[in-house]
């Protein structure tokens, strides 16, 4: 090639006209003309920096400027495009409450509440009077009456719930809490640095393994709001460890006449340790115990939407609703019904098996071992091309809750006879709808588990 190379490959673009054109033959007319412009313009500006930074003309050997050849790309990012990015996925994993793929299945009532008030609802409006009304009273009396609570309050998550007590409450003055409970959840999010943002003055006390209740009563002084006490649900500092007791710190606090809050994180409603579970506190048994404030999440154990529950002392949640960061955090009308609905399970049907994220975590192992052993079966009747066998295993409950417990479980383990096992991974995930196992020592682990029974056949249409 002559030493004008450069110039020469440039000439060779093709027009965003030319490209358009090849791209509409390519697709027909499903797309405006307004969509194809920009990822043509994209790709050929592409082209054209590939062909700058090019050292010599070697380096340009099997570059393809013809307009059908972008085109084809243009068409395969169309494809993209016109593809949901939220897609429906079937978690094979056992983890129930898996962060990655939206934690809590919802429940069916809580479903069908989405889709009742996706359109016009009676979200700021009371219906009786006619007047305008408040987004919390959709939920606020199931909460008290589920939970023995005041009053209650809910924000988009607990995050939220968090920084709207303390920056209500605290704003610009102390607030004593344990070393050992200074938290970090998923996405990094540092109980110390949500209190620095809500303008609270973090006082720490004690050390990471143990807290006295000298510790608290030596702290508090005349700037000194409240006591926190954050329970550490998505870890466990065993062996030589003291801490004090919730009742014991509202005892201290209340003398100095200063209110006491815990961020709970994963709120739970029933106890569950009859399951083999680890036993966690339940939000009734923390506002008994004269906690003023408590914080939760709608989602997790309590197997609702995600969402921030503020729950306590009427005076306190009252002064947290007329703060003006409560607009800014306040949640819509899908996620309130969604919550409105899952409580109503609680209180008026059967949550351990209508709460999917209860049915779940309650599965009793004779049945895992049933639906696996099926599941099993069904494949070997339909493939030779995979190896399967059944296994004991353990799942997981996930979301940053009960970090120590392993639930018995019976796992469908598979892999392929003639192909990579990640590449057969790969496709199970990007296939319709999405199925992600567990991958564990070259076998892909199926967890019927978090299977629902509906889904199993999918399951076997999915590994054809």
């Amino acid at each position: 090639m002559d030493k004008n190379w450069r110039q020469t490959y440039l000439r060779a673009l093709p027009g965003v006209d030319a490209v358009v054109t090849a791209v509409k033959k390519a697709v027909g007319p499903v797309y405006p003309h307004r969509l194809l412009v920009k990822p043509v313009q994209r790709k050929i500006d592409e082209l054209r920096r590939r062909i700058l930074q090019a050292e010599d003309a070697d380096g340009l050997k099997e570059l393809d400027t013809s307009p059908a050849t972008i085109a084809a790309q243009v068409k395969q990012e169309l494809a993209g495009i016109s593809r949901p990015s939220l897609r429906r996925v079937i978690n094979a994993t056992g983890t129930v409450l898996h962060t990655n793929l939206g934690r809590a299945q919802l429940a069916q009532a809580a479903v069908m509440a989405i889709e009742e008030a996706a359109g016009y609802c009676n979200l700021e409006l009371d219906l009786a009077s006619g007047q305008r009304g408040s987004r919390h009273t959709h939920v606020e009396k199931l909460l008290e009456l589920l939970t023995g609570a005041e009053a209650a309050c809910v924000v988009n998550n607990n995050a939220a719930a968090v920084l709207m007590a303390l920056n209500t409450l605290a704003a610009g003055k102390k607030v004593v809490v344990s070393r050992g409970e200074l938290v970090e959840i998923g996405g990094s999010f540092r109980i110390p640095e949500v209190m620095k943002a809500s303008g609270a003055q973090l006082v720490e006390v004690g050390t990471t393994n143990k807290t006295k209740i000298s510790d608290y009563q030596q702290a508090i002084d005349e700037e000194t709001a409240l006591l926190l006490k954050v329970h550490t649900s998505n870890y466990r500092v065993v062996g030589f460890t003291e801490s004090v007791d919730v009742a014991e710190l509202t005892k201290i606090a209340h003398e100095a006449n200063i209110p006491v809050m815990e961020d709970l994180g994963s709120g739970l409603l029933l106890d569950l340790s009859a399951f083999g579970l680890e036993k966690e506190p339940l939000v009734g048994e923390r506002l008994a115990a004269g906690v003023d404030v408590l914080t939760l999440s709608g989602d997790k154990l309590l197997g609702g939407p995600q969402a921030g529950i503020i729950l306590g002392k009427r005076r306190f949640i009252e002064q947290i609703k007329k703060n003006q960061l409560l607009r800014a955090m306040r949640p819509d009308k899908v996620t309130l019904a969604a919550l409105e609905a899952t409580l109503r399970v609680y209180l008026l049907g059967e949550p351990l098996r209508e709460i999917p994220v209860l049915a779940m975590l309650t599965m009793p192992p004779a049945t895992l071992k049933r639906r696996a052993e099926a599941l099993a079966e069904k494949l070997k009747e339909q493939t030779q091309n995979l190896e399967i066998a059944v296994r004991e295993d353990v799942s997981f409950v996930g979301g940053g809750a009960m970090p120590l417990t392993r639930l018995p479980t019976y796992v469908v383990a598979l892999r392929p006879r003639h192909q990579p096992l990640a590449v057969w991974v790969e496709k199970l995930r990007l296939g319709e709808p999405s199925l992600v196992g567990r991958v564990q020592e070259d076998w892909l682990l199926l967890d019927p588990r978090t299977i629902a029974e509906a889904e199993e056949e999918e399951v076997v249409k999915c590994l054809m």
